[in-house]
Order: C-alpha cells, then structure tokens, then sequence
C-alpha cells in the first residue's frame, strides 16, 4: 500500500529576483512499513521537500497525497498525527521548560483525546519502546544527553501512531555509538509499528545499514533512485558515482577511488540551460547543454537522469 505519492512537486522560497528553486518536479512514494533515503549534498532542497511532505510548508506546485487523500486535507485537525517529523537537533525541538510527559502527553491528549489514564500508559511503553525508563517522564530535556533528547523526539513523533515520519538528519549530531543505537531502534519501530520513514540524510553508512530504496538528490532534483544494495554496488548517474566514492566505510569491500567532480555547485538561483551537473559532469556533451533529462527507467525498480547513460558505467562496489 502507498503510503505518500508525490508528483511533480516544486517548492520555490523568495520571489521575482530572489526566487529560488529549491524543489523541481519530485517524484517519490513510499509504501507502508518502507524506508527510503533522500540524499546528496547540503543545499540540494533535501529538507525543503521533507517539509513539503511533513506540511510544514506548502508546495509551490505538484501534489503530495498521503494514502490518496491531498496532504493539507489529510492533515488537518486531528489528522495533523498522520504524519509526523523528527529534526536534526533534539535540543532545538524540545521544550527545554516542560517535563517529558507533558510533551509526550499533549499530542496523546490533543491529537487522540486518550484518557488520562490511558495516556499515562502510552506514555510509559513509549518511554521504553525507545529505550528509556519511565522514571524518564518526571525530567526535562535539558536534563538528558543528547542521545536520551533523540530518543525522546522519536517517542513523541510516534506518539499518535503515524502513517509516516520524516526524519531530517536525525542521527548527524550524536556520536557513532549512540548513532548505532538510534539506527537500529528505528528499525525496530518500523517493524513493530509498521511505520514509513522518509530518511533524510547525508550519513550514507546509515543509509546502507536503513533505507529499502534510495533516491539522490541534485539541485532540487533526483537525479537516480533504486534498491538500496543496487545503488551502492553499482551507482549508474555519474554524481552518484562521486557522491558514494566520497563515502568512508568500515567495510573495505565497499571503498572506492575518490571521484573529485570539477568546479563548484551552481546556484540555484541561475541554473544553466540543459543539464544541471553539465559543467561538473566528466560525460557531458552538447545534447546536456540545451535538454534537461527526465528521470527514467533504466532497470527493474531503478531509474535515472541522465543523457549520457550509455558512458555512464556503473561503478562496482570496490572497484580500483
């Protein structure tokens, strides 16, 4: 079952001579219970289109629907807990004044209109469904570590059941170990709960270890998406390619020679005719400076943008 289907979806912040693009024309689902990662390199619009789907903001055209219904209709009022969001940094999205269980207890109260003693419960197995004690309620945010907040921002967003959370960096500020922990309660949760994640990351070893499918990122646009082991053993965009050489792995299975791509980003703001990546991309010729390609098929559950597709070898893991 498709959980959220996102069709040509633009998002643009400013306007006139400061507009700029920071979404253009995204296509994406994510079915029940699957996790699929949104990466590439800062600036991309990764987090504007994790806002987009989480309605935090308004799309500047295309649509979003969650389970087939518009996502502004399906989130409004007590919808609001259909889809939830977990940020980068808990200590930012935590009330820093309120104990635990008042901010695990208000989307229980406002979203499900539980009981209080049926809260209180829910409060208790969310606590330690994400590795806390319950004794945990009674402290405030500022009294946790920063693994403990991340735990708890988890908690909250999976309070009200939700079809779907987006999570935006939501391991990139702790440390490997408590990293490690956090991936592999997520995993958990999903499968207990049967929740669908939107990963947005640029923590690619993660990525390996969570995500079902991945879709990269360029320039507000996605550039290569499939299977998560297809595009980390044989990535076919050549941005991919230099994005995942870029990666470190413990694994030496997976090390790659460095791919260093020519030039700087372009701004988003005056992105050339054609091609975005033309003038970074060693593929490149005359077709990719006046046609921008479309995103398409290129294999069973892989697709791609790109004209140069045929040059484009894909690069096996571990190649020398």
């Amino acid at each position: 079952m498709t959980v959220l289907s996102i069709q040509a979806v633009h998002k643009t912040h400013g306007r006139g001579a400061h507009a700029v693009p920071a979404v253009r024309g995204v296509d994406l689902s994510i079915d029940a219970g699957e996790t699929v990662a949104l990466v590439g390199e800062s600036g991309c619009g990764k987090s504007s289109l994790g806002r987009v789907v989480a309605g935090l903001q308004p799309s500047t055209a295309g649509r979003v629907a969650l389970s087939g219904t518009e996502i502004s209709e399906a989130i409004a009022g007590r919808g609001r807990r259909r889809v939830q969001m977990v940020f980068q940094h808990p200590a930012d999205s935590l009330n820093p004044s309120l104990s635990i269980e008042t901010m695990l207890d208000e989307p229980l109260r406002l979203l499900m209109r539980l009981g209080r003693d049926e809260r209180s419960r829910r409060i208790d197995d969310l606590l330690v469904g994400v590795g806390l004690a319950p004794e945990h309620r009674k402290r405030k945010a500022r009294e946790l570590s920063g693994g403990q907040q991340q735990r708890v921002a988890i908690a909250r967003a999976l309070a009200c059941r939700p079809e779907l959370v987006v999570l935006d960096e939501p391991t990139a500020s702790l440390d490997q170990s408590v990293r490690s922990r956090i991936v592999a309660l997520l995993r958990e949760i999903q499968e207990r709960e049967g929740v669908a994640y939107l990963f947005i990351t640029h923590d690619l070893e993660t990525v390996r270890r969570l995500a079902d499918r991945v879709a990269v990122m360029y320039l507000g646009r996605i550039v290569e998406a499939g299977p998560t082991d297809k595009i980390f053993e044989s990535p076919m965009h050549p941005y991919t390619q230099a994005l995942l050489s870029a990666a470190p792995s413990l694994d030496p299975a997976m090390r790659r020679d460095r791919i260093v791509l020519p030039g700087e980003t372009p701004n988003p703001s005056k992105l050339p005719v054609g091609c975005s990546f033309q003038d970074r991309c060693p593929l490149a010729h005359d077709r990719c400076r006046s046609e921008e390609p479309d995103l398409v098929e290129v294999g069973l559950g892989r697709s791609a943008a790109c004209l140069a597709l045929d040059q484009a070898a894909p690069r096996a893991s571990g190649s020398k």
